[in-house]
């Protein structure tokens, strides 16, 4: 599918709202738990009305589904997005925004016929905007992102693993015993795929994402020539399958370093 969506007008899109909206609310905001146990603030409301807004208005043929709507209606979103569906993470990392912690982004992704063929991530703080399209090539800012690790050695890495939604056992051994040789836990899926795919860190373990947390970082970090992608379970194959359920998250920056750490993580 040709979506013949202009990425300069979406990442403009995208860029004016967050800097409009959540960099006044940064460290102004409370925070309340949903029933999940994630944190909403007033700002991921905002964004998530105002990106669908802007998104409707300017491309009025793609509905929108956001991370803040019902499940059923996201389900029934998804389920009627063959045509073309926006998924939207308005916030993402949430917890970060709401405690101070200046590491958080905007995720805008359109699927189409069962993947995803375009995506935006935003850092507002960093100034950062990652895009892609599928087949074109991932973007940083305008210019061209492309992977170039020849780290060789899982020992020579740094991991970004968050160990709250790993097995026990396996994250009791990654802490003890780690493979790599530094370890991150940023606390945004969108910009760790990002970063991924910027090379700053060279492999990747996070037991559960969403569709609107992976949809767009997912697509620079592949455009950007990573290997990797996510699993329902750790043992288990590749899903190219667009769901709204949680999966794994396994990368690295190229196939024999991923190799490597999925060898690891199989007979950990």
């Amino acid at each position: 599918m040709n979506p013949h969506i202009d990425m300069n007008t979406l990442c403009t899109l995208v860029t004016e709202i967050a800097d409009e909206l959540l960099l006044p609310r940064f460290r102004q905001v409370k925070a309340t738990a949903k029933a999940d146990g994630s944190l909403l603030t007033e700002a991921d409301l905002a964004m998530q009305r105002s990106l669908i807004a802007a998104l409707t208005a300017r491309w009025p043929n793609y509905r929108v589904l956001g991370e803040e709507m019902p499940a059923a209606e996201q389900q029934a979103l998804l389920a009627d997005g063959d045509g073309g569906l926006w998924v939207v993470d308005p916030l993402d990392g949430t917890s970060n925004f709401a405690a101070g912690l200046p590491f958080f982004g905007v995720s805008v992704a359109l699927v189409a016929q069962g993947r995803v063929v375009l995506g935006v991530v935003y850092d507002p703080v960093a100034r950062e905007c990652f895009s892609a399209v599928a087949g074109q090539g991932a973007q940083l800012n305008g210019a061209p992102l492309r992977l170039d690790c020849r780290r060789d050695r899982l020992d020579d890495c740094i991991g970004l693993v968050d160990f709250k939604r790993l097995p026990s056992d396996l994250a009791c051994r990654l802490a003890s015993d780690a493979p790599y040789r530094s370890q991150r836990s940023l606390g945004s899926v969108a910009l760790d795929w990002c970063w991924l795919a910027a090379g700053r860190v060279q492999l990747y373990l996070h037991g559960a994402q969403r569709l609107w947390d992976y949809g767009a970082g997912g697509l620079v970090f592949a455009e950007a020539g990573g290997a990797g992608g996510r699993l329902d379970r750790l043992d288990g194959d590749w899903q190219s399958a667009l769901s709204l359920q949680k999966r794994i998250g396994m990368a690295a920056t190229n196939a024999d370093l991923l190799a490597q750490w999925r060898h690891w993580i199989d007979h950990a």
